[in-house]
C-alpha cells in the first residue's frame, strides 16, 4: 500500500517571516503549526514544511520549489508588489510545455510558480 502523503521539510532562519511569505503571500493554507516547524497544505496529500530548529542550506544548494497554480500571473503581481525578490516576468518555456517565474524565499530558497500549457 502507498504512502497517504509526503511532507518535504526545509531548514529556515525565522519562523514567522517565512510564515508571511508561504502562508500570507503564496496563500497557502497552515496545516500544522509544531512552534518551531510549519507545515503547509500545497494539494491533496503533499506538503511543505519549514523548520526553525534545521539550518538553512546555502542558496546555491538549496533545491528548487516549485508550486503549481492556474494563475501564475497574480502570484507574480502579487511577490513583486510586496518586494519579493524574482529573477525574471513569467514566461514560457516551451521544453516542458510550461509558463512560469522564480522567485526567493525569505531564505533564499528557490521557489518557482508554474502552470502546464497542455
Amino acid at each position: 500500500m502507498p504512502p497517504d502523503g509526503l511532507i518535504v521539510f526545509f531548514g529556515i532562519g525565522d519562523i514567522d517571516r517565512t510564515h508571511a511569505f508561504y502562508g500570507g503571500l503564496l496563500g497557502l493554507r497552515l496545516w500544522r503549526d509544531q512552534g518551531v516547524c510549519r507545515i503547509y497544505e500545497v494539494a491533496q496529500g503533499g506538503f511543505i514544511g519549514f523548520c526553525a530548529h534545521h539550518p538553512a542550506v546555502p542558496r546555491e544548494a538549496s533545491p528548487i520549489i516549485t508550486l503549481v497554480t492556474e494563475d501564475v500571473d497574480r502570484l507574480y503581481r502579487r511577490l513583486v508588489e510586496a518586494g519579493v525578490e524574482v529573477t525574471a516576468p513569467p514566461r514560457e518555456n516551451p521544453r516542458f510545455r510550461i509558463y512560469h517565474f522564480f522567485a526567493l524565499d525569505p531564505d533564499g530558497h528557490k521557489v518557482e510558480v508554474q502552470k502546464f500549457l497542455d
